[in-house]
């Protein structure tokens, strides 16, 4: 069997990974031509893990992060209790988003990666799919997996009319600076007032990762530095000499990213035959839970289950969407009870209930209840 995967991104590359370790030969295409990856850190909680160690990658994921907890404070400094909940519930392994995808990329073989080659469109047949690049050339495949992110073309193909769309009034600005000249005693996680959540957390190799997002935000001015700096003040406090208002300031205007934070509506279907759709190609959602990455590889981890060299590729992907949307359906649920949470304290209760459940959803090993072996 043979499958093409659109993106080499965190999803794509953990898919291609998956299903070489099944036994599939892969080739994954990329548009851009570098392995590269938007953003700065991202966090990966313990069932992405549990994949990763699956893969035999687990071990170098976790010399390139630094563990972390998610426990959030108020403005005032105070931590925000969760009872009824384990620490484990609130680990994850803070990582660096281009450091993983360069070590995915060697994981997967550097050979199996087509860098420049966009996607463009598809047909598919009854026992193939082709896979058509904007180089002009093609690839065939008995699989094309598009995981190709929020804006993905070959979501565009497979569901019509299903375009990203804006989270009004949902911004994130976020930073990695090296922690030179300010003191960051611990990391620290504050959920403050006008919609504002953010902070800052030391990386494994001695930077900091700073973060401030902002629900139902008002027209933004300036640079994006001068958006985080006025926002800093619903964390901190007027007036304060705090930490991340010292992060901010310190971090040159071109480090800055700032984003619209996009969401993926709805899908009626993720798959046909021979097309499906994996990571935030198919559910793009709030980072507000900070589990986007995590849930991409749970997808790929499932593809690498179900796929086999001589399985029946529509069985496998009727599966997988058979297993994935209802799950989603779900996800998004508790995702709303954290946006929506009308106080800090519940804020922090429902992200602790997501977390909780997601982590305690561990992907079965991708050896096993294979279909159609």
């Amino acid at each position: 069997m043979r499958a093409v995967v659109i993106g080499a991104g965190i999803v794509g590359l953990t898919t291609g990974l998956a299903l070489r370790h099944a036994g599939i030969e892969v080739v994954i295409c990329e548009r851009a031509p570098e392995i590269r990856a938007d953003g700065a850190s991202l966090g990966l909680w313990a069932n992405a893990l549990a994949v990763f160690d699956d893969l035999a990658v687990g071990e170098e994921v976790r010399c390139i992060g630094v563990p972390t907890e998610m426990y959030f404070h108020d403005p005032a400094g105070r931590l925000l209790d969760t009872p009824g909940f384990g620490s484990e519930d609130h680990q994850y392994l803070l990582v660096h988003r281009a450091e993983l995808n360069d070590l995915l990329a060697d994981a997967v073989g550097r050979d199996n990666i087509r860098l420049a080659a966009g996607f463009t469109a598809y047909e598919e047949h009854a026992e193939h799919v082709t896979v058509h690049l904007a180089d002009g050339s093609s690839e065939e495949a008995d699989v094309l997996v598009g995981a190709d992110g929020a804006y993905s073309a070959v979501r565009a193909q497979l569901v019509p009319g299903t375009p990203a769309r804006e989270h009004p009034g949902h911004h994130a600005w976020r930073a990695v600076i090296p922690a030179t000249g300010i003191t960051v005693p611990e990391d620290r996680l504050i959920l403050g007032t006008h919609g504002c959540r953010g902070g800052y957390i030391r990386t494994y190799d001695g930077r900091v990762y700073w973060l401030l997002n902002q629900f139902n935000s008002p027209p933004l001015t300036g640079s994006p530095k001068q958006q985080a700096m006025e926002r800093v003040v619903h964390l901190e406090g007027e007036g304060r000499d705090g930490v991340l208002a010292g992060l901010i300031d310190a971090t040159p205007e071109d480090l800055v990213l700032h984003n619209q934070v996009m969401l993926v509506p709805p899908l009626s279907h993720w798959v046909s035959a021979r097309v499906v759709l994996a990571g935030d190609a198919a559910h793009a959602m709030s980072p507000h839970i900070t589990a986007g990455a995590t849930l991409g590889i749970e997808d790929a981890a499932l593809l690498g289950r179900l796929l086999t060299p001589t399985g029946d590729v529509p069985v496998a992907l009727a599966a997988y969407e058979a297993d994935q949307i209802p799950r989603y359906a779900h996800i998004a649920r508790l995702s709303a009870a954290v946006e929506h949470a009308p106080t800090p304290q519940e804020f922090a209760q429902n992200y602790v209930a997501f977390s909780h459940w997601m982590i305690s959803q561990r992907p079965q090993r991708p050896g096993n209840n294979r279909v159609g072996a």
